[in-house]
């Protein structure tokens, strides 16, 4: 048996914003409590292929959304020596802004997303404010533009895109949610994305508000479970402790930059 190619993966913090505890779980909480959201985008690197786990989004959306933009996301892969340029394929986890924006600084790169993202996100759904909030429809649209470039790779549910990567689609969130498994020198790190916006998401099953089916997004937290080796394997999407339970890729990049494929502090 072939062993999976081994990845670097890292973690980029790109923006952050304040909240409350109540509006982060679904029926609220008793606790009212400030609580940190953050902003990733995550780029796993191998000895032949590096790709880059979505996209951000820029200064502009930060202030449209009133969100707290610390650093350019795409500006600060070239820390970690990658060019946008240069890459050759792209996976969006979904099309929300938060990780969906910036798809027009990547000039050949290819997109990897869900066959029911697409049809979700241009669909009848989208007449409703409830579902279509979070979406821009700028960036919709041109998404839909680069599948006509022919620069969109749609799957159907789970895939693997290269050696040691794998797609994995779960809804909820959104109903063409998927989340990617990585192999490290640490095993295989299942990066959640929005399937679990934090570590008590799936940990305690506190579903988001921000939901389009909440069976599927329940069951999604028992997918990243079955396909990661432990639950210190699992990396939630938007835990503001990502920062503080995993090593600085150097010192001067605390912060910014940590790095996945190690064990995590606890």
């Amino acid at each position: 048996m072939v062993s999976p190619e081994v990845y670097e993966l890292f973690a980029l913090r790109y923006a952050t914003r304040a909240g409350r505890r109540p509006e982060f779980f679904l029926g609220g909480d008793p606790h009212d409590v400030p609580m940190a959201i953050d902003y990733f985008v995550w780029l796993a690197r191998s000895k032949t292929r590096t790709i880059l786990i979505d996209t951000g989004f820029n200064e502009a959306m930060a202030r449209k959304r009133h969100r707290t933009f610390l650093r350019d996301p795409i500006d600060s892969l070239q820390l970690l020596g990658v060019s946008a340029g240069d890459l050759d394929d792209v996976i969006l986890t979904h099309f929300h802004y938060d990780h969906a924006g910036n798809f027009d600084r990547f000039p050949k790169a290819r997109f990897h997303v869900q066959d029911r993202e697409m049809e979700f996100a241009t669909g009848r759904h989208m007449t409703h404010r409830i579902f279509n909030a979070p979406y821009e429809v700028d960036e919709v649209t041109g998404l839909v533009r680069r599948v006509y470039e022919g620069r969109v790779v749609f799957h159907d549910g789970d895939a693997e895109i290269a050696s040691g990567l794998t797609l994995h689609r779960t809804g909820g969130h959104s109903h063409g949610l998927q989340f990617v498994r990585v192999f490290t020198a640490r095993g295989w790190v299942v990066v959640a994305s929005d399937v679990s916006h934090f570590y008590e998401s799936f940990q305690a099953c506190r579903p988001l508000p921000l939901v389009f089916n909440v069976g599927d997004m329940v069951q999604g937290y028992q997918r990243l479970r079955d396909l990661a080796p432990t639950e210190a394997h699992i990396v939630p999407g938007h835990d503001a402790l990502v920062m503080q339970r995993y090593p600085a890729l150097t010192p001067e990049l605390d912060g910014i930059i940590v790095r996945l494929d190690v064990a995590p502090s606890e």
